[in-house]
């Protein structure tokens, strides 16, 4: 280059232009995010958020050492400064990847609210998208974690007799890492099958809770009580649980009521419909009330009502267990359960002599 530029033998300017080679590359980026930052659309803005700054350090970088023959420096450091620029641009592009998936999984996120009464696709697309992300996050991991070492001779010939012997290594790295495998592989599995999506109410380990997270290799259920179940992500591909909201959000509920052979059925029936119309909790979809068992101390009575999602369907379950509990105790306390008893005569006593 100082054969063409004889003028760049001096090493304060060398120096100076490749100081300024890397403020202009800064500039560029920050005007070019300045630019795109005022667009209205979705992805622009995502895209702003989330690439802003690993743009702004990865251009300078590559600047830097497409430009470092400029450094004044010796042929011993100009190989350290070359090297360890090469090591973090490898590190920039991987942190870029990533954040270029989160700025397009950000802009379909805002574009399928979860927080809707209706939200079965969205609860769909986000839970793919969760998961993908950590498979996504994983693999750019570990490609640039190898990137990076295959940079050091002494790591390739390693890498080569490792190769060469990887029948054992592999075997041995297999079975110690089976677990990690399986749940990564559970992963894709409910990404591609979705047996469960965020926020869906489940029954898992005789546990009724809500899918929180989906995790790497486990899921966390928030159970009723604010506990948290840590699932495998695996127990949802081999073993069986309970999907309330798997194809809908509306639920179906039930309650169970007892009751004496004495109580007028109608009367109660019209009782129930006409506390399912005054509560906002029922979606008007059904409503039914019948005598679903009768046995020797009295009858059983299921109440059927709908509800737009499960946490409406539990409230609504207890209001109306308990209006008709208190018709019943106002109304009609005759017909509450209770046991009866006939006190019959002895049989040691003697019978009655017959009339005449």
């Amino acid at each position: 280059m100082t054969a063409f530029l004889p003028g760049l033998a001096s090493p304060l300017i060398r120096l100076l232009l490749w100081l300024g080679g890397l403020v202009v590359g800064t500039l560029a980026v920050r005007l070019a995010i300045l630019l795109l930052g005022k667009s209205r659309h979705g992805f622009s803005q995502a895209a702003v958020r989330r690439l802003g700054l690993p743009l702004t350090c990865l251009v300078p970088v590559g600047v830097a050492r497409l430009s470092q023959v400029l450094l004044p420096i010796g042929p011993t450091v100009r190989g350290l400064v070359d090297h360890g620029l090469l090591l973090l641009l490898i590190a920039l592009t991987g942190w870029g990847l990533v954040s270029l998936f989160d700025a397009w999984r950000d802009f379909a996120m805002q574009s399928h609210p979860i927080n809707t009464a209706d939200n079965l696709r969205a609860r769909q697309l986000h839970t793919q998208l969760q998961i993908i992300r950590r498979t996504f996050v994983i693999l750019v991991v570990l490609i640039t974690a190898a990137a990076m070492l295959m940079t050091f001779p002494a790591v390739r010939v390693l890498g080569a007799t490792l190769f060469a012997s990887a029948g054992a290594a592999g075997l041995i790295v297999g079975l110690s890492a089976r677990p990690l495998i399986s749940n990564l592989i559970a992963g894709i599995q409910i990404a591609l099958t979705e047996p469960i999506r965020l926020d869906d109410v489940v029954i898992v380990e005789g546990e009724w809770g809500w899918i929180e997270e989906i995790r790497a290799t486990y899921v966390v259920v928030r159970i009723w009580d604010l506990r948290r179940l840590i699932v495998p992500l695996s127990y949802f591909i081999a073993q069986p649980f309970q999907n309330w909201t798997r194809n809908q959000t509306d639920l179906l509920g039930h309650l169970y009521l007892y009751a004496d052979y004495t109580l007028p059925v109608q009367a109660l029936r019209d009782e129930f419909l006409r506390r399912l119309g005054e509560t906002p909790l029922w979606d008007g979809k059904a409503a039914g009330l019948q005598v679903t068992e009768a046995t020797p101390q009295g009858v059983q009575l299921r109440a059927l009502m709908s509800a737009r999602n499960s946490s409406d369907s539990w409230n609504l379950r207890c209001l109306i267990r308990e209006q008709l509990i208190a018709f019943l105790q106002s109304r009609y306390p005759q017909c509450l359960p209770h046991t009866r008893i006939d006190w019959m005569p002895s049989l040691s006593q003697p019978p009655p002599p017959a009339p005449g």
